[in-house]
């Protein structure tokens, strides 16, 4: 691959692993118009291991914290109820994803990757995050009000990020905001909740890929990690930082717009 297929692919990664704007809509349009050719196992390995560094140094001292407290938690010794609640909310709701994406990942790969389906998705589900958005409660909660149900709903909502299009964290964060979490708290959670999957994601795509030969290639697996973590980095810090200011509604005209430019897309082919 030359430097700008890298650079693109890596950033896609980066930035839309964490934004509610779903990285097969950015994917599809560049790999469809320019011809470019599959990158291979191995970069994709190098995107998600950049993505995981990325999002655990960010959260580095939380999750030493919760993993320590849910160990104690373990042995009966005395713990923070709240942090050993809050690092089961993580480990249950990973739960739905990954029963989805056993039973049903091929299916959708093979039934789901039409540009049609993606433009409906990237619409449908920017409307959703935008009317989450905008939902008016009495009292926005924060991660100390989280329940059981939140955590359920958010679980289920995430494993529905299987079908192309949805955004993992954009459907997470939507699913946070209709149940009246604040928005720094639906954001938090759900980079929290990225991790098992990423991580997952990873180790999968790495047995994978042990399976096949790596030459002439570190280059590109190098650059790859390095270009995704520090836009996955940027992307967590800038996010978490100006989410109260500016809302979701930025990221909901965004896939209105991307959607749009999808379905002219595949009207016109």
């Amino acid at each position: 691959m030359d430097f700008l297929h890298i650079l693109f692919l890596s950033l896609i990664q980066g930035f839309t692993e964490f934004l509610p704007i779903s990285s097969s809509a950015h994917l599809i349009l560049p790999s469809q118009v320019l011809g470019w050719p599959d990158q291979g196992l191995a970069f994709d390995v190098s995107v998600h291991v950049g993505s995981l560094l990325a999002v655990v140094i960010y959260f580095r001292k939380d999750l030493i914290v919760l993993a320590q407290q849910w160990f104690l938690s373990l042995v009966k010794k005395h713990t923070n109820p709240q942090q050993v609640k809050m690092a089961w909310f993580i480990i249950v709701a990973t739960i739905p994803a990954g029963l989805a994406g056993f039973l049903f990942e091929s299916f959708i790969e093979d039934n789901f990757r039409s540009v049609l389906v993606i433009a409906t998705t990237t619409v449908v589900f920017g409307i959703l995050l935008g009317l989450g958005d905008r939902k008016k409660h009495q009292q926005l909660r924060s991660e100390s009000s989280m329940t059981w149900k939140d955590t359920m709903v958010i679980g289920v909502a995430q494993a529905v990020a299987l079908i192309p299009g949805t955004s993992r964290s954009g459907i997470t964060m939507t699913a946070a905001l209709f149940l009246g979490l604040d928005r720094v708290t639906a954001s938090r959670f759900s980079f929290l909740l990225s991790i098992p999957l990423i991580l997952a994601a990873g180790l999968l795509k790495t047995v994978e890929l042990s399976k096949t030969p790596m030459v002439g290639i570190w280059d590109e697996v190098g650059l790859g990690v390095l270009l995704s973590f520090l836009s996955a980095y940027l992307c967590i810090f800038l996010f978490l930082k100006l989410i109260n200011r500016i809302g979701f509604m930025p990221f909901v005209l965004y896939r209105l717009f991307l959607g749009g430019v999808l379905f002219l897309f595949w009207v016109l082919n």
